[in-house]
């Protein structure tokens, strides 16, 4: 067991929630109980997770997508009105973070696309920015853009959509998981060969072609199912408290 509030000042600090400008609130969402017994994670609070949560007995769900986002409506009906009713009916917790979770350097998101994909030399996408949301890394050894994509594809386990550029081969790769394509302007800004994220949209297409930015979409959740995960066993080895990982599978 471990007390909710506790669990919440650690993540807030580790993650340093507070920095970050966001389109939904970080951090605590719902509360439940204040003893918590265990975590299930998730990338989004969807039913399935939360169905799952009360099955294992969890009753802290931490996810990367949770609700409140800006331009939502505010009453709480419908799909989500059912979601939230569950978890207060349950006493589970919900425990959020966005954009701190994309942008860690060990339990981030796009850490973990690094570390998959073995990048090194990882710098920020976008100079400007104070904890960088996108990064760019190094291939040991180019590869031609179709070894690439079957690379990709591989280490995600996700079947990659690859918009082609003329560039030969790829070394230098920008990155930013989920729904970041439009930041191929900042990859192209930066040099780089090829651009990674997790949706694809139709002008996508062209800008790769006309900035010469090989683009790569590798799903939105395919991206981003590491991160929670890797917060989860930390939060875990920290509390001394059990943890599990539900899987949905979106393919988007």
């Amino acid at each position: 067991m471990a007390k909710l509030s506790e669990i919440i000042q650690w993540c807030d600090h580790t993650l340093k929630s507070h920095e970050f400008k966001d389109y939904a609130p970080n951090g605590l969402q719902i509360e439940g109980d204040a003893e918590v017994n265990k975590i299930l994670c998730a990338v989004t609070a969807s039913q399935d997770a939360i169905e799952a949560a009360i099955e294992q007995g969890a009753n802290l769900l931490l996810v990367h997508h949770g609700y409140f986002w800006k331009g939502e409506p505010y009453p709480i009906t419908g799909m989500r009105g059912k979601r939230i009713k569950r978890l207060i009916q349950h006493d589970i917790s919900l425990l959020a973070y966005h954009l701190p979770l994309d942008s860690h350097p060990t339990l981030g998101n796009n850490a973990s696309i690094a570390d998959l994909l073995e990048l090194e030399n990882i710098e920020a996408l976008d100079p400007s920015e104070r904890h960088p949301i996108g990064n760019i890394g190094y291939l040991k050894q180019p590869m031609s853009a179709t070894d690439f994509k079957h690379y990709v594809s591989t280490r995600l386990k996700f079947d990659v959509t690859h918009l082609a550029a003329e560039k030969a081969s790829i070394q230098k790769i920008g990155y930013c998981t989920g729904g970041a394509q439009d930041f191929i302007v900042k990859a192209a800004e930066q040099n780089c060969d090829a651009y990674i994220s997790g949706e694809v949209s139709e002008r996508t297409f062209y800008e790769a072609k006309e900035l010469n930015v090989h683009y790569y979409a590798c799903g939105h959740h395919a991206t981003e199912r590491f991160g929670v995960q890797r917060l989860g066993k930390a939060i875990s080895e920290q509390f001394n408290i059990e943890y599990s990982y539900f899987e949905l599978n979106n393919p988007i």
